[in-house]
């Protein structure tokens, strides 16, 4: 069973100056193990995005390590499935031959390529789009795409930033219960990053809350909304029970202080 490290990561952006430079992130340790779906929430800035870069192998830290199972992270990887929050998939291409795309490149065989690809398809529920061209499908139906292009590769993690961020919100809840059946039955690693505090309750097992700018993890919570929803099958019960509603307005005083401060550095000493 892999575990993903992250370890006293720290990164800073290089200003043209020295007094330029921005600390990003400051002392981040993370450790998401084969089943955990960790949700990262925050205010606009505090990092988020840059720790998934980080963790992607998108870019390299300043300060501290990375490992997934040991090894160190020092690039991108096939064991790193990304969702993106536009879904970056090629236009010139059908549904199956997107999701395959990984698999080609890697010179997997067309046979077992395209049915890992059909496999990854039908849990997604697109089983009978193969042959549809990516312009023809709705926002949703596109993310779903993504999705099973991620997991065609079979990546021991999936990262996810903002992936629903653009769709309507009924669409929205349509690809938040999917994703946890997803989960479920692939129990891989997941990171999610959202500005929607009810979706990060409804979807992490654990929630991570960072600061304003140099991000840090300051608060860490366990959550069980979501084998809740897997168990009973009824979202909008969990999201409006008692439990749920006030976990929300705690989540949310939290990051509502913390954007108070950013906006009013004197708040700091107060």
């Amino acid at each position: 069973m892999k575990t993903f490290n992250v370890s006293n990561v720290s990164l800073t952006y290089p200003g043209l100056y020295t007094d330029q430079a921005i600390i990003a992130l400051k002392g981040v340790n993370l450790e998401i193990k084969s089943g955990d779906f960790v949700v990262a929430l925050g205010a606009s800035g505090c990092g988020k995005t840059t720790l998934l870069n980080l963790m992607a192998g998108f870019m390299a830290p300043t300060d501290g390590d990375i490992t997934l199972g040991g090894q160190q992270v020092i690039g991108p990887s096939a064991d790193r499935g990304v969702v993106f929050q536009k879904h970056a998939l090629l236009p010139w291409l059908n549904v199956i031959d997107n999701t395959e795309f990984g698999l080609k490149l890697q010179g997997v065989n067309r046979q077992t390529r395209r049915e890992i690809a059909t496999k990854n398809l039908a849990l997604v529920g697109l089983q009978e789009f193969h042959r549809h061209m990516i312009y023809h499908l709705s926002g949703g139906m596109q993310q779903r795409v993504g999705i099973a292009r991620a997991l065609t590769c079979d990546p021991a993690m999936l990262l996810m930033d903002e992936p629903m961020a653009a769709l309507d919100a009924l669409t929205r809840e349509t690809i938040q219960e999917l994703l946890l059946k997803v989960w479920q039955l692939t129990s891989k690693m997941f990171f999610f990053i959202t500005h929607s505090v009810e979706e990060a309750l409804f979807l992490g097992s654990r929630l991570i809350v960072m600061s304003p700018r140099p991000g840090r993890i300051t608060h860490t919570y366990e959550l069980d909304f979501n084998r809740r929803f897997l168990e009973e099958g009824n979202a909008r019960a969990i999201k409006s029970s008692r439990d749920f509603i006030d976990m929300r307005e705690q989540i949310l005083g939290i990051i509502y202080g913390d954007e108070r401060q950013s906006d009013n550095p004197e708040l700091l000493n107060v």
